[in-house]
């Protein structure tokens, strides 16, 4: 039997560890249960987003110093997932989660929230964004979902990953070695690690026929996609981080999560579906009763491809001056928010393989 729990705590800056320490100090969180920490940071999101690695290196140093660990120990123990960029109304945030092992073997026939975290092997450059990182995730998702006694792959709501980027220095030492990267543009490159990251995910799911994920048709065939990954690429790593998410048997959280897929930026409907999955019972609109048991929703923005939502022009991709991905963040950002009654949610951009283009999934985590 397992207890998970989970703490959304807000923060003035992706150095600010003080709320953490005050609910540790507080008999809250016990440090030693942390096994992740999911973040929004107000960078830009893009390749030269600093404030991932800086959120990461002070919730690291922090959890060592609670904990006595060394910061090594607690970089295998945890796993750190930053997410850059909270545009127009998004508010900075951490989640923690914890997990506390319980000595009692019985457990209802009632499935609730468990959480595994995992990492992947580190990728040399020539590797990123390619066949050889979907096998690897998939792998990991496959532990994760065995660890967690998820017996049914249905019972898996989010999978979260960080994955790493090709910088100039990792494409100039591929060259050195006579190796080919998937591309040379190190913007460009976050869509294929993210991309083949979610295929991994969609493949150990049985969402994605295994056969049909090849190097041709990672960022080409978006007919191919998980309907539950949401996959964040970084600067400050060369491995995967793996966060997992899903309703067990054997948990004694008072939580529970439910997904949906929204097909485009303005889905309403699919995140109130959502939050059924989830176990409210939602008509129209949340109750502020409702509101009230939902702990966080956790969805990808995108940017349609074509340039349209519903028939209608956008300028998302043609914008010179802001990423597209900041556009959609803050776009499904707003959607969700007024819907919840609270800014202070998880909306990650660049959605490739992660939903249908322009959507992407929407999970919900909510208090039984």
């Amino acid at each position: 039997m397992v207890d998970i729990n989970v703490f959304k705590l807000p923060v003035a800056g992706p150095d600010d560890v003080s709320v953490l320490k005050e609910k540790v100090a507080a008999g809250e969180i016990v440090a030693k249960d942390i096994i992740a920490v999911l973040g929004k940071t107000e960078g830009n999101g893009c390749v030269n987003d600093f404030t991932r690695g800086f959120c990461t290196m002070a919730y690291r140093k922090t959890i060592s110093d609670l904990t006595g660990l060394s910061e090594h120990e607690v970089e295998k123990k945890v796993a750190f997932v930053m997410s850059g960029g909270t545009e127009g109304v998004m508010s900075p945030h951490v989640m923690i989660f914890t997990r506390k092992e319980l000595e009692e073997e019985t457990s209802s026939e009632e499935k609730a929230l468990n959480v595994t975290v995992g990492f992947t092997r580190n990728f040399l450059p020539e590797e990123m964004g390619t066949v050889t990182m979907v096998q690897e995730v998939k792998r990991v998702v496959l532990e994760l979902m065995e660890q967690a006694n998820i017996e049914s792959k249905d019972d898996v709501h989010f999978v979260q990953i960080k994955c790493p980027l090709l910088t100039s220095d990792r494409i100039l030492d591929a060259e050195k070695r006579g190796k080919k990267v998937v591309v040379t543009d190190t913007y460009k490159s976050m869509g294929y690690t993210r991309g083949a990251s979610a295929l991994g995910v969609a493949i150990a799911l049985g969402e994605v026929d295994e056969a049909k994920v090849t190097e041709e048709t990672i960022l080409k065939d978006y007919s191919l996609y998980s309907g539950v990954a949401s996959t964040s690429a970084g600067v400050e790593l060369l491995n995967c981080e793996i966060i997992l998410m899903g309703n067990a048997k054997g948990s004694k959280s008072k939580y529970r999560i439910g997904h949906s897929v929204m097909q485009d930026a303005i889905d309403l409907e699919s995140i109130i579906e959502a939050m059924n999955s989830a176990g409210l019972s939602v008509d129209k609109l949340p109750t502020e009763e409702d509101k009230k048991r939902i702990v966080n929703v956790l969805a990808k923005a995108e940017a349609s491809p074509d340039g349209y939502v519903r028939g209608r022009r956008n300028t998302m991709l043609t914008d010179s001056d802001i990423n597209h991905t900041r556009h959609a963040r803050a776009v499904v950002n707003g959607l969700i928010a007024g819907l919840v009654g609270d800014p202070m949610v998880y909306v990650s951009g660049g959605a490739e393989h992660q939903g249908p283009a322009g959507g992407g999934p929407v999970a919900v985590i909510i208090e039984k």
